[in-house]
């Protein structure tokens, strides 16, 4: 009896460790997240120098279009201009961040262009690596320099020529804080920079990241480079500069409207997306403007009453109006307590650009005439879509405008530095 029991015993064992051994481990794999443009096309040197001249010049018609009519609402600009359709004098005082003197010609620029002159000048001077601890050594050599001049013989023999050397000091005198502080040490990066421009979520990256996306070879990389670059954000806005950088990119890559949009959806490297409880905010914003875009273009004379009167000017249809307006409406409801918030000009960019449906000119419009920060706004929306159409195929008389002022009145060759960086990029 018990040579039985053993043997069942054991029979029993036997067969429990062979079903152990015979168990299956399942591993199912995980998505393989790719690159966004997988391939990335190869543009001939005359291709890519056109796209960059046009991002550039698109950029700068966006801000020359808003120079005017800077931080107004869009009541104010009926009044005076009816629907703005095209350049328009900057009849305004000089200011750090606006036009660097009073009352210039149609054509002329602001902080926004600027900008993407000092971010060629940097491209230039870093080579070899560009990372964020070269660009604020690069901010903070350029602040020097212009307190150096300060004290020079020029100014102290023509006190005419201390007023426009203190303006540049105090366009730059913000950022240079923050930059001498991130080259010292945290506590004190973490304090400057939480009361750069009183505190608020600024859109400053925004200002310079697209150019990355002209130098990047995808709109991973854009994203990431601008990122880094953003040493002046906080928050989500630091999502949004490098967006914006990726959009560019996105933008030398295709002419499609939703792919360029689609960016913000599908390059996500330092996973907001994943956010607990609010997820990623920059694509919910996205995503809401494309819904109302859509509703606004259900929207019919027959059924739904103008909201205002249309603009004089306006060359386009009551019916585009109705919708225009409505998007109007829709982004004065969110607005935020100051214009130049990070999230409120990622809000009307995305939301023209879904509007315009890659019309360069539809577009700019849009955002001009809604007013707020509208030129820094359209820079940045002009800069994606200037990439994407090329300078060739943008408006002949607002591009051949642009070019001659900004050379001749501001002192900004874009053609030159669109032949800069060509060469550099080539190199």
């Amino acid at each position: 009896m018990k040579i039985k029991l053993i043997i069942a015993t054991c029979t029993i064992f036997v067969t429990l460790l062979s079903c152990k051994e015979s168990e299956s481990k399942v591993d199912i794999p995980s998505p393989k997240k790719s690159a966004f443009i997988a391939d990335t096309i190869k543009l001939s040197k005359e291709e890519y120098y056109d796209k960059v001249l046009g991002a550039l010049v698109g950029s700068a018609i966006g801000d020359a279009m808003g120079a005017s009519t800077e931080m107004w609402h869009r009541n104010e600009i009926q009044l005076k201009y009816g629907y703005i359709n095209g350049l328009t004098a900057a009849t305004r005082e000089q200011s750090p961040e606006g036009t660097w003197d009073h009352n210039l010609l149609a054509g002329a620029t602001t902080d926004d262009t600027r900008w993407k002159y000092f971010m060629v000048n940097y491209f230039s001077s870093n080579k070899v690596k560009l990372s964020p601890e070269q660009f604020s050594k690069f901010i903070t050599d350029y602040y020097a320099s212009l307190t150096k001049e300060l004290g020079g013989d020029a100014i102290a023999k023509n006190p005419d020529l201390l007023d426009n050397q203190i303006e540049k000091v105090d366009w730059i005198k913000e950022w240079a804080r923050v930059a001498l502080a991130y080259q010292n040490n945290g506590k004190a990066y973490q304090k400057a920079l939480n009361r750069f421009y009183g505190g608020e979520m600024s859109c400053a990256g925004q200002l310079y990241t697209p150019m990355f996306g002209l130098i990047a070879n995808n709109p991973e990389e854009a994203y990431s480079t601008a990122y880094e670059h953003s040493i002046f954000d906080i928050g989500y806005a630091k999502d949004i500069s490098g967006l914006v950088a990726a959009m560019t990119q996105t933008a030398m890559q295709t002419k499609n409207i939703d792919s360029i949009l689609n960016t913000a959806i599908f390059v996500d490297p330092l996973g907001y997306k994943s956010s607990r409880l609010v997820m990623r905010i920059s694509q919910n914003v996205l995503d809401a403007a494309r819904r109302t875009v859509l509703v606004s273009r259900n929207l019919s004379l027959e059924k739904d009453s103008l909201v205002t009167a249309v603009p004089k000017g306006y060359t386009h249809t009551e019916q585009d109006w109705l919708q225009q307006d409505y998007l109007y409406t829709y982004l004065d409801n969110d607005k935020k307590a100051i214009a130049f918030h990070a999230g409120e000009i990622w809000q009307i960019t995305v939301t023209a650009i879904a509007f315009g449906q890659g019309d360069f000119e539809k577009t700019m419009q849009f955002i001009v005439n809604y007013g707020r920060d509208n030129d820094t706004v359209a820079a940045v929306a002009g800069m994606i879509l200037g990439a994407k159409d090329g300078y060739s195929n943008l408006p002949t008389p607002l591009k051949t405008t642009i070019l001659k002022v900004s050379k001749e009145n501001m002192g900004i060759d874009l053609e030159a530095m669109a032949h800069e960086m060509t060469t550099s990029f080539y190199q």
